[in-house]
């Protein structure tokens, strides 16, 4: 089980506020991107498809639901990418658990996924969507091959 967080700090600023307020949960730009970037390769799948594996239920960005391949998009703030994920100055006491909560929990549901027969696939968003989008094709395109 994940440690529970304390309630948020309140915004350091009315600006702070509006732009945390303002980050979508699904269909972001780098999303969206790579949605494209798969479909145009002429795949097709579900997109925050209700995904249960175990004990775990989750939501992945695209889910091949037959082959069994889940596709999460991480934000690079969110997530902490080793490369593009920046430590908050501000509130840092409340950020930082946050996000190492954050990779652990991506860590639990990827396992809880590999268990259950699926293969997890997850793209930073700084990657390039349509690389990003050729490996998920070749790498559905094989499982398809195994499962065949």
């Amino acid at each position: 089980m994940l440690p529970r967080l304390p309630n948020p700090p309140p915004a350091s600023s009315t600006a702070a506020r509006r732009v945390m307020r303002a980050n979508r949960k699904r269909d972001t730009k780098p999303e969206l991107a790579l949605r494209r970037a798969v479909f145009r390769l002429g795949f097709r799948y579900r997109c925050q498809a209700r995904t249960v594996a175990g004990a775990v239920t989750v939501r992945p960005d695209l889910t091949f639901q037959r082959l069994k391949v889940a596709v999460f998009m991480d934000g690079c703030f969110w997530h902490g990418c080793p490369v593009h994920g920046t430590a908050p100055r501000t509130n840092s006491e409340y950020w930082a658990p946050k996000i190492q909560r954050n990779r652990a929990r991506d860590e639990v549901v990827s396992a809880a996924l590999r268990d259950a027969g699926w293969l997890v696939l997850r793209v930073w968003e700084h990657e390039d969507p349509d690389l990003a989008a050729a490996l998920i094709g070749e790498a559905v395109l094989n499982r398809a091959t195994l499962m065949s």
